[in-house]
């Protein structure tokens, strides 16, 4: 066979001439042991922390550490399928949720995926859910109220948007129930809330949703799940993706350009119940990785997981927008011991905390909140004038009648003083409790607590506290809005206004007992 240097100059010219100089540059690494979630990858030499690697079968993986030969990731998604020897590909892309308007109303796991079969989620926008929290320079003072609509949290322990207020106490003590009324009250309000399910049953979390949407809130709420039956790295994502996804209301404006004084930041609330579970995944993920353990068996920097995550909260001066992130994490304390690793990182790291006691809880006292051990570092300056005037003593009141009635059970004869004491501390307490789904507007906070604190229920019996408030809220709507509307302003109670208020008042008790008296006779 004869070759023909014509015909292979030729080809070489045609190939020369098709050649594609376009190049698929990729890095690319190897697992070599997989197990538990956890994968080892070799050959990822510029790999960053917390990168997003693709893997086969459509699994990701994050990469947690970065060790001197090989690379530990934790993987999301359909574990099973991933064996030794599998090809892992850089994204060159840090871990990111989706965010934005589109993302209100739905129930979404910490990847950003929908959980409610309400179809995809239509957004564009993305967040880092790793963020160096805001400067000192960049944040201004709490001063601007969030109210909770409880009267036992807005007088005693109020917060602020941008606070960090921990809600602490035992399993079933209604932590939960503290953070949803919180939710439904900031209907009409301009406040987007954010609640992060992490550990939970899914029935549980199923409950909140169904509250949420009965009561109206789901409008302006974003659910995160990740379950029990969620792999670890989930659950531990799922308050990062859950900050991310209420910064991206602070830091845009409306029109999702970056907010500034000309287009103002919105306010969001986060929800993180609870970080107990949390700390619980990490840990499990922590030992899987070989890190070495400490105290409880948690890793070293388990104070570094949450003061990172809750350090976002915070608000924004004006020339950044004014934006603010408020956080509302919860903890479960064991037979209420907030002195535990866990809890007492928590309380140094928030700007103070809301202590529900099961006994107070089982004795009806509900929300169970113990005075002496529940504090809010911003005090009264996320407090409204008038709010800030009656609520002054009542915390001192409430204190002093527990100690009272402490001392009351050892001794049958207390002079009048005491009696007198026990007897207003009663009312007061009686006054301060609050059914589930019932929040109150702060002008109708205001006005119960001027009364009982005023020593206007004294002559009541105790029983009889919570119907005639219901009795004086009706008067009120109907009859006296101006005077509602005036309590709730900046000016506070001024001298005319409590006078205008004492005559309504009596009048009101005046009504209320003429008609208790025709009743009972």
């Amino acid at each position: 066979m004869e070759i023909k240097v014509d015909e292979i100059s030729k080809l070489l010219r045609q190939q020369i001439e098709g050649y594609d100089k376009q190049t698929d540059q990729a890095e690319v690494g190897s697992i070599i042991s997989v197990g538990d979630g956890i994968a080892r990858i070799y050959g990822l030499e510029k790999v960053m922390a917390l990168e997003l690697l693709e893997l086969p079968h459509g699994v990701m993986g994050i990469a947690l550490n970065l060790e001197e030969d090989n690379v530990g990731a934790v993987l999301l998604g359909e574990t099973t399928k991933i064996k030794e020897g599998d090809e892992v590909r850089r994204t060159r892309r840090i871990m990111q949720v989706p965010a934005g308007e589109a993302m209100l109303g739905r129930v979404v796991d910490p990847l950003g995926q929908p959980l409610d079969g309400k179809g995809p989620v239509q957004t564009t926008q993305t967040m880092n859910i790793e963020r160096i929290a805001p400067g000192v320079v960049a944040r201004q003072p709490v001063k601007e109220p969030l109210q909770t609509g409880l009267k036992a949290v807005d007088s005693m322990t109020p917060i602020g948007r941008g606070q960090r207020e921990l809600i602490i106490g035992d399993r079933q003590t209604g932590k939960t129930a503290v953070t949803l009324d919180t939710i439904i009250n900031q209907k009409g309000t301009g406040v987007i809330c954010i609640y992060v399910a992490i550990g939970q049953k899914q029935s549980t979390v199923a409950q909140v949703v169904k509250s949420l949407e009965d009561n109206g809130a789901m409008e302006y709420t974003i659910v995160v799940a990740a379950p029990a039956a969620s792999p670890a790295p989930l659950q531990y994502l799922a308050p990062y993706a859950g900050c991310a996804m209420g910064e991206y209301f602070q830091f845009y404006g409306a029109d999702g350009q970056d907010a500034s004084a000309a287009n103002p930041g919105r306010a969001a609330l986060c929800v993180y119940d609870d970080l107990s579970k949390h700390a619980a995944a990490y840990r499990e993920i922590s030992l899987l990785l070989r890190r070495p353990p400490g105290r409880e068996a948690f890793p070293g920097d388990v104070f570094y997981l949450h003061s990172r995550l809750l350090e976002r909260a915070s608000k924004l001066n004006d020339e950044r927008g004014g934006g603010s992130l408020t956080a509302l994490p919860i903890i479960e304390t064991q037979a209420g011991d907030i002195s535990a690793y866990i809890p007492t990182n928590v309380i140094s790291i928030t700007d103070g905390q809301i202590f529900l006691e099961s006994d107070l809880f089982y004795a009806g006292v509900r929300p169970a909140m113990n005075v002496g051990l529940s504090v809010s570092r911003v005090g009264g300056n996320a407090q409204i004038k008038a709010m800030k005037q009656v609520a002054g003593t009542l915390r001192l009141s409430l204190a002093q009648f527990r100690e009272l009635e402490a001392f009351a059970q050892f001794g049958s004869d207390l002079d009048k003083a005491t009696q007198a004491q026990l007897n207003r501390g009663r009312r007061l307490v009686e006054v301060l409790k609050q059914g589930q789904y019932q929040p109150l507007p702060v002008a109708k906070q205001v006005l119960i607590i001027y009364a009982a604190a005023g020593g206007m229920l004294d002559d009541l019996e105790t029983e009889q506290c919570q119907a005639f408030e219901a009795d004086m809220f009706r008067h009120f709507d109907t009859q006296q809005k101006n005077l509602l509307d005036a309590v709730g302003e900046k000016a506070g109670l001024t001298d005319e206004l409590k006078a205008a208020l004492d005559k309504e008042l009596n009048e009101c008790k005046a009504q209320f007992k003429a008609t208790h008296l025709a009743a009972a006779g």
